[in-house]
């Protein structure tokens, strides 16, 4: 088996980072990817609620990481905080909402970290992007250029 290798980038500019992720996740899922989505869980609970309220042709199937084993398997968006992310499944893809580092980015084919328009946001998200530059990665940037 190879080693995954790891294609980081950064959306930058989401002025509402959870419906941007919902675009993203059914872009995602629409080419057959798996997405693993971490991010702290009031952005979690906001996620799923926006993925339910999709339209029946947008809908993204989802579960949480603790969910059975079956339905893990079976869902190609998974999501999970950051406690959970080291038991979670590695992923075609993993898309970061959160302002934290994910520990086990390398396990993913690709790393999507979206950002805010906030200040305090791009703060952490340029610590985040010296972080993998240290550690050998080339990180892509992507400024969104969205309207709320």
């Amino acid at each position: 088996m190879s080693a995954v290798v790891t294609h980081v980038a950064f959306h930058f500019g989401a002025p509402d980072k959870v419906a941007y992720a919902v675009r993203l996740l059914r872009k995602a899922v629409g080419t057959g990817a798996r997405v693993l989505v971490l991010a702290d869980a009031e952005q979690l609970a906001r996620l799923d609620a926006a993925l339910w309220g999709s339209s029946a042709t947008d809908f993204a199937v989802h579960c949480y990481a603790g969910a059975s084993p079956q339905a893990v398997a079976l869902s190609p968006v998974v999501m999970s905080d950051y406690a959970g992310e080291a038991a979670s499944p590695a992923l075609d893809v993993l898309v970061n909402l959160g302002d934290s580092m994910p520990s086990a980015f390398g396990r993913h084919a690709r790393v999507i970290e979206v950002v805010s328009t906030q200040d305090e946001e791009r703060l952490l998200a340029r610590q985040r992007w010296k972080n993998y530059v240290a550690q050998g990665y080339t990180p892509d940037s992507k400024n969104l250029n969205l309207r709320n």
